[in-house]
């Protein structure tokens, strides 16, 4: 049974860091994209990232570029997502997903549960 499971989230002051992991088992291959989304209250989902399952190139989103750095350990199966110098619109449950596939720019079909990052004084 495929399984995604994000850690790491929590409550963090503007201008600091927190790192995000996707734990990932169940899967037959593990040459697959894993991308990073989140979703804000009244908000729409918004994809922050994604690393590539073919040769690990990596894509994000104009809001996230330079603050945040996706990275994989094929070892343990997990992605991270590590964030810094974060503000207060970086507040949102964050999601890991993936597709079976190794390209970034397809429909994801399985999901994490999420997880909450808050950035508050």
């Amino acid at each position: 049974q495929v399984q995604l499971v994000e850690s790491g989230g929590g409550l963090v002051q503007p201008g600091g860091s927190l790192r995000l992991s996707c734990a990932a088992s169940g899967f037959t291959s593990y040459n697959y994209a894993i991308g990073w989304f989140r979703q804000a209250p009244g908000k729409e989902l918004e994809g922050v990232s994604c690393i590539s399952g073919s040769d690990g190139s990596t894509i994000y989103a104009d809001s996230v570029e330079g603050r945040f750095t996706i990275s994989g350990d094929n070892g343990k199966h997990t992605v991270y997502l590590q964030m810094n110098s974060l503000k207060p619109e970086d507040t949102a449950v964050y999601y890991c997903a993936t597709h079976d596939g190794s390209s970034c720019r397809a429909e994801y079909k399985y999901w994490g549960q999420g997880t909450q990052v808050t950035v508050s004084t």
